[in-house]
């Protein structure tokens, strides 16, 4: 294709694709959601390809559509980095971030090496906490929290949503014979994470089963603390399978059976309202997107 879109229509589909929704798109670029329809509708006619599922509320990105927006955005973050590389001021950039332990060591922290290649001149400094609802700490530019996203401030990127599934050694597993009944481990040393203790109660009326889980084994703050303390060969946990996921590719758990909850709650990127945008904060923020996009199609081959 010799002549390229139009900018302002590849900007509002890049928008639209992050936030899954046009609304949230025009928001952020200051249209009105029907411009930013318009838009895309421009750019679909353009590429004679569909990009987007139209849907009751919101809208979802098809299979190209997809492919296309990771294209996309990677190009607007190098062209980003090109502009400031040659003409920004020479600054160090930081981005300050909080996240739950659990998310902080299990999902981000692994993966920081990758976004540190690819942006070798922005500087991450990462705090942890247990529970969190606010900006106490008025530095922070971004806060990772698990809720349902009703929380005070303007700026509040969804991450997607997730299941709990119920994990344990595979020694503990093999005490209940080659294929274990999900009764029998819920009936075993269940180390229960706090906030989540209804759970196994969801699992049995989501299914359909009989489930009569222990409760006064043990109880973990957070899901970091019941993983290490299963992997250390005693109990089964209900958690979040992108905690879960290093576990399981070690080889250190398994999942024994194929029961999955889906969460209510889920993970959001929150953006703090006394911080004005910065470039840095944008490819952070980009960039854990993608990589909780990342942690649900490993789970789920149709996400």
């Amino acid at each position: 294709m010799a002549d390229l879109p139009h900018v302002t229509w590849l900007r509002a589909f890049d928008a639209a694709a992050r936030h899954s929704s046009f609304s949230s798109a025009a928001d952020e670029l200051g249209l009105t959601p029907a411009a930013v329809s318009q838009q895309i509708k421009h750019l679909e006619s353009r590429l004679n390809a569909q990009l987007f599922k139209r849907l009751p509320r919101g809208v979802a990105l098809t299979d190209v559509g997809h492919a296309y927006a990771q294209e996309i955005r990677k190009s607007f973050e190098e062209m980003a980095l090109a502009t400031n590389g040659l003409f920004g001021a020479k600054r160090k950039r930081v981005v300050r971030v909080r996240a739950s332990i659990s998310s902080a060591a299990l999902v981000i922290a692994p993966q920081l090496a990758l976004f540190k290649a690819a942006h070798p001149d922005i500087h991450v400094q990462m705090t942890t906490s247990i529970w969190t609802d606010r900006f106490d700490d008025e530095g922070l530019d971004v806060d990772i929290r698990f809720g349902q996203g009703n929380w005070g401030e303007a700026r509040i990127l969804h991450l997607g949503h997730e299941s709990a599934i119920p994990v344990c050694r595979a020694d503990y597993a093999a005490r209940f014979g080659p294929t274990p009944a999900i009764e029998d481990l819920a009936s075993s040393e269940v180390v229960q994470i706090i906030g989540s203790e209804t759970d196994w109660g969801r699992l049995a009326e989501l299914h359909g089963l009989d489930l009569k889980p222990t409760t006064d084994w043990l109880k973990a703050d957070s899901s970091l603390m019941a993983l290490q303390t299963v992997s250390a060969g005693r109990g089964v946990t209900m958690v979040l399978e992108s905690f879960a996921r290093p576990y399981l590719e070690r080889g250190d758990l398994v999942a024994p059976t194929e029961y999955k909850l889906p969460k209510r709650r889920s993970h959001y990127l929150v953006l703090n309202d006394r911080k004005g945008p910065r470039d840095e904060v944008r490819l952070f923020c980009n960039w854990v997107q993608s990589l909780y996009l990342d942690q649900v199609s490993a789970f789920d081959p149709g996400a």
